[in-house]
Parts: structure tokens; sequence; C-alpha cells
């Protein structure tokens, strides 16, 4: 079962689905997706948050006092708030990476969207990114939205992901298959 924005019926996907659908009645889904975009910074900046919300002996009650307390720092909005307190009364909090990236694909959709997740092993110009997007949306004929990440680990060349399609042009990849074909 997908919805509209080929999401599945994962919990994440519900999650994200029914945020969309009260930011959208409420006309705010600009506003929560970059609340999310903000949430998710957070938790890639922030060491103890990034555990805090993967910790199961963390209690619902202290859950929802940190999020509440983060609300007003990260500038949320009420819908947002409110959403992250759900989770964490639900103690869902561990899941918010992965309702996070469902919601901007639901919302990328319903703009006629793709977004590419651009994996690099050093950090992209913002040249290289634009001259990186227009090929995408030619190849897509759609707008993309392009979002960065730098993993060292790829030792260069890019890993794109649009949707289910991936173009993984990494050195560590071609170093991977060459040494397998040499092992015969």
């Amino acid at each position: 079962m997908e919805n509209s924005g080929g999401i599945k019926a994962s919990l994440q996907g519900r999650y994200a689905s029914a945020l969309f659908d009260l930011a959208s009645e409420k006309g705010v889904v600009t506003a929560v997706e970059a609340d999310l975009e903000k949430i998710e910074q957070a938790i890639a900046e922030s060491n103890e948050f990034a555990a805090l919300i993967r910790n199961p002996q963390v209690s619902r009650e202290a859950a929802g006092k940190v999020m509440d307390a983060l609300a007003p720092v990260l500038g949320l909005s009420d819908l947002t708030r409110n959403f992250v307190g759900v989770l964490a009364a639900n103690r869902r909090l561990s899941a918010l990476p992965e309702i996070v990236r469902a919601f901007h694909a639901i919302a990328a959709a319903q703009r006629g969207e793709a977004t590419a997740e651009v994996a690099s092993a050093h950090a992209l110009s913002v040249e290289q990114v634009e001259q990186l997007r227009q090929k995408l949306e030619a190849r897509e004929g759609r707008n993309v939205k392009v979002r960065t990440s730098v993993d060292p680990e790829l030792l260069g060349g890019l890993v794109v992901t649009i949707g289910s399609k991936r173009i993984d042009s990494s050195i560590r990849t071609r170093l991977n298959s060459l040494a397998q074909a040499m092992k015969g």
C-alpha cells in the first residue's frame, strides 16, 4: 500500500503522511518542512541529541520535556512541536530521521519534485551542486532538489539516490568491484 508520495505504508510513512495532511490543512507545509530540516540538522550536529532520541531507557515524560525545551530553541512551529511531543509520548522519537525523510518525499511529490540524496567524499561547491541539479533535472524530466552529505569512506566520486534509483560512481565501489574481479 502506498500513498501519493510513493512512500510505503510503514510506521514512519504513516506518521509523515499524517503530519503532511495536518500541515496541508493548515497551509503550513513549507514551515513544517523547514522545522523538520532544523530537527534533522540538530540530530546530525549533536551526538547527545542523536543518542537521546535512540535511547529506549529515556522515559516518555523525560523525552517529552526535552522536546518541549528544544522546540523554542529551534524555533519550531506549534504543529511541529505538538507532533514531536506525540512521537515522544508514543516512544517513536527513534523513527524521527526516517519520518523527516518520508515527509520531505511526500512534500516533494506534491510539488512535482524529486529529491536527490547525494553523498560525496568531500563537500561539493555551490557550482558543483547546481551543475549536478541541472543534469539530474534533465535526466528526470522534473524539478530536482539536491540534498548533500559527506561520506569520506567513498574516497571520491558520488552516490546519488533518487527514490529507488541509485547511481554509484564512488571510488570505493569501483575498487571493490576491481577486487572482486581480480579474485576471479
